[in-house]
């Protein structure tokens, strides 16, 4: 419920979190909901954690270093640790009525900066969905009505506070837009840990949203081989160390491999390797 105070109508919600929050290394620290009156101004002020405010009505102006942003419905800012802020109401034909949740954890900075929000830019425009307030009202709820900490609690606030950071993240732009070498690490990532699933070339051309001719050319310029023998060099490294480190037969390795069946396997390790599986391990032992 809110409360009068000298330059807003305010609830003020706290939580204390317990050790499963902080292994999860993000949870909520406060928040609430205000109404500001004419003359509202914060600042200048620090805080410990990252602040959230979700401008819902009405418009305030963001002051940080020699910097200043006029913000309105529908966008947001952050609040960093360690900095100075100043924020105040401007003439609107509603008045400034705001959410805020703040966060902290090590897994904070670089959730928001997925969702554009940074220390030199910490302010998003026109980014609150109805999704987005209405995840955000839901984990101010659930603090609002949490009056010890208790583990489902902690596991369903991290929940929430997630869901919030997944809406916050664009989905409207393939992977590669911003940084070609960085979504080509991300495919990398995606090819070493589903090489052994039997993934084709196209599907992580699909997974990075781009043709497979495009992929291919860029991947091998990159990286100094096709994505191809990239493949294949994760399953030939693989199966050798499955010979010569198990006792796992031949043909398991192959399926373990995602190879269709021991023909087809046996004959890409001997082209690889100029011998054949068995004669590999043999080598090891021997």
């Amino acid at each position: 419920m809110m409360q009068e105070y000298d330059h807003e109508f305010a609830e003020f919600i706290y939580y204390t979190p317990g050790y499963l929050d902080k292994e999860a290394q993000l949870w909520p620290v406060r928040g609430g909901r205000s109404i500001a009156k004419a003359n509202y101004k914060v600042g200048p002020k620090r805080i410990e954690c990252y602040s959230l405010h979700l401008v819902l009505e009405g418009r305030v102006c963001l002051e940080f270093g020699d910097k200043r942003v006029e913000l309105s419905k529908n966008d947001l800012f952050c609040l960093y640790p360690g900095r100075t802020y100043d924020y105040y109401a401007l003439a609107s034909d509603a008045p400034l009525q705001m959410n805020w949740l703040a966060v902290d954890g090590t897994r904070v900075k670089g959730l928001l900066g997925l969702a554009g929000i940074t220390p030199d830019r910490p302010y998003g425009k026109q980014m609150l969905t109805s999704p987005v307030k209405e995840a955000a009202a839901k984990t101010l709820d659930k603090m609002a009505g949490t009056e010890r900490w208790h583990p489902a609690v902690s596991l369903a606030l991290q929940g929430m506070v997630c869901e919030l950071m997944a809406l916050l993240i664009p989905d409207t732009e393939p992977v590669h837009s911003s940084e070609p070498s960085r979504w080509i690490r991300a495919c990398m990532d995606f090819m070493d840990l589903h090489a052994t699933e039997g993934i084709t070339v196209q599907q992580v051309a699909a997974f990075a949203g781009v043709h497979r001719s495009y992929f291919s050319n860029v991947f091998a310029a990159q990286v100094g081989v096709s994505p191809q023998k990239y493949l294949q060099n994760i399953r030939m490294e693989k199966a050798k160390r499955l010979l010569t480190e198990t006792d796992a037969s031949v043909t398991e390795i192959a399926l373990s491999l995602g190879y269709p069946n021991l023909y087809t396997f046996t004959r890409a390790f001997k082209i690889y390797y100029n011998m054949p599986p068995l004669a590999m391990r043999t080598g090891a032992k021997g």
